[in-house]
């Protein structure tokens, strides 16, 4: 158990208050699971709690929450309170402080509105939560339409627990969510990206993907991805299905995946409805290039940042250049192996291949050239300098323009295919093109 929160907790007592451990770190307590955040709740109000702590920040002093800095990490620490009315689907237009009962009352769901005394070991629970735990269901505390009324975001969240505990969604919780999945709208586009985020970097993502769309909410957040359903592939490459359970099997192979590569998988064949036609068989041309300006526009509807877009959008777009690896040019490929993350590049392709055909032989291929290309640049200890400057093209007679950059460009392919290693060849070469090309 966080020494750190119980000590805020004993801290607390020690002056009179009432205190305990509150919401999902007292779930993940009882689950035998390590909490990431220690919440706790008293019926001090926010100014005793700042009198009685060195570190405090007032994050939320009208709510009754405050955080309280030890080592470093945050903890908040939260007044007893019942919430008076919401009128932006997100937040109490006003709170009263309340009893411990009252403030559990108010919660999401029933597993992470218990209580935790640290000192009597013991667990207050006003609202079952413990008997839904062991029952393995998420469960609305109360009536599901008032929680997801107060608080559209709870809808998505309620995917998330569903997804990572592998717990099934109570009827009456679901039918409320699919009820009011078109309201999740109301809330802003940064916490839509972030429970986004948390559903797929977190314990089985597919599963999440799964229980947005039976809910409602997928087609409502993210329309191009509903979209994917359906949508058949040629079966000699994808013999796992359609676009979207294709997607699903990528995000279940994902291992610790960033934000961004998650991200990436889910988005990568975003641009095969668009593209969908028969001809010879299914083909998708011109998917991949779809698919990244299709992305650029739903990542910046999400507010990603803009390194994260350059990012995922690199991503999509290059995704079936490694279907021309092997048959490239050593210049070629070594100008792919040179992309910005390209080991990212490289298990998007890898989890790609697993989730159809399963053949990893063009992997294995471009995984051994990029160990060979490491170690001959780690040898070099940079990269190759060019062998000609642009002072060397004037030098020769030809005046700066468009020709310079052919000109130089074709001297780095000659020069990383090894056709030239000195100054002299590439200068006998450039004088050699330089007449073609100012013809």
């Amino acid at each position: 158990m966080k020494t750190n929160a119980v000590k805020i907790v004993k801290t607390l007592r020690s002056h009179g208050f009432q205190a305990y451990l509150v919401g999902g770190c007292v779930r993940d307590l009882l689950m035998g699971v390590e909490a990431k955040d220690w919440d706790i709740a008293t019926d001090a109000r926010p100014e005793q709690v700042r009198r009685l702590f060195k570190k405090t920040i007032p994050v939320g002093a009208k709510f009754g929450v405050v955080i309280v800095r030890m080592d470093g990490k945050n903890y908040e620490v939260a007044t007893f309170r019942r919430d008076l009315g919401y009128t932006d689907g997100r937040h109490p237009s006003a709170v009263r402080f309340a009893t411990p009962e009252q403030d559990a009352k108010r919660r999401d769901f029933t597993i992470n509105g218990m209580f935790y005394d640290p000192a009597r070991k013991k667990v207050l629970d006003f609202v079952s939560g413990f008997k839904d735990l062991e029952a393995g269901v998420i469960r609305a505390i109360g009536n599901p339409e008032a929680r997801f009324e107060e608080d559209k975001l709870r809808m998505l969240r309620a995917m998330r627990f569903s997804a990572r505990f592998e717990f099934p969604i109570e009827r009456k919780t679901i039918c409320a969510i699919k009820q009011h999945a078109n309201e999740i709208h109301e809330v802003s586009a940064e916490r839509i990206r972030e429970e986004l985020i948390m559903i797929l970097t977190q314990k089985n993502p597919g599963i999440g993907l799964e229980l947005l769309d039976k809910s409602g909410l997928l087609k409502a957040v993210l329309p191009e991805v509903s979209k994917m359903k359906g949508v058949a592939q040629p079966e000699q490459f994808h013999p796992e299905g359609d676009v979207f359970t294709h997607t699903r099997l990528m995000l279940d192979r994902m291992k610790d995946p960033s934000p961004e590569f998650a991200f990436a998988v889910l988005l990568h064949d975003i641009g095969k409805p668009g593209t969908f036609k028969v001809a010879e068989r299914i083909r998708f041309d011109g998917h991949a290039s779809l698919g990244a300006e299709m992305a650029h526009k739903i990542l910046r509807r999400l507010r990603f940042s803009n390194r994260q877009i350059q990012v995922i959008c690199a991503l999509i777009k290059e995704h079936l250049r490694f279907i021309d690896a092997p048959k490239m040019k050593q210049s070629t490929l070594k100008r792919f192996l040179r992309l910005p993350e390209f080991e990212l590049h490289l298990e998007l392709h890898r989890l790609d291949c697993m989730a159809s055909h399963q053949d990893l032989s063009t992997y294995d291929y471009v995984k051994k050239a990029l160990r060979r290309f490491k170690s001959e640049e780690k040898k070099l200890k940079s990269k190759p300098r060019r062998l000609l400057t642009g002072d060397d093209l004037i030098a020769l007679g030809l005046e700066p323009g468009p020709v310079f950059k052919e000109l130089l460009l074709a001297m780095e392919d000659a020069q990383l295919d090894g056709k030239i290693k000195t100054k002299e060849q590439a200068l006998r070469l450039a004088k050699k093109l330089s007449k073609k090309l100012t013809r």
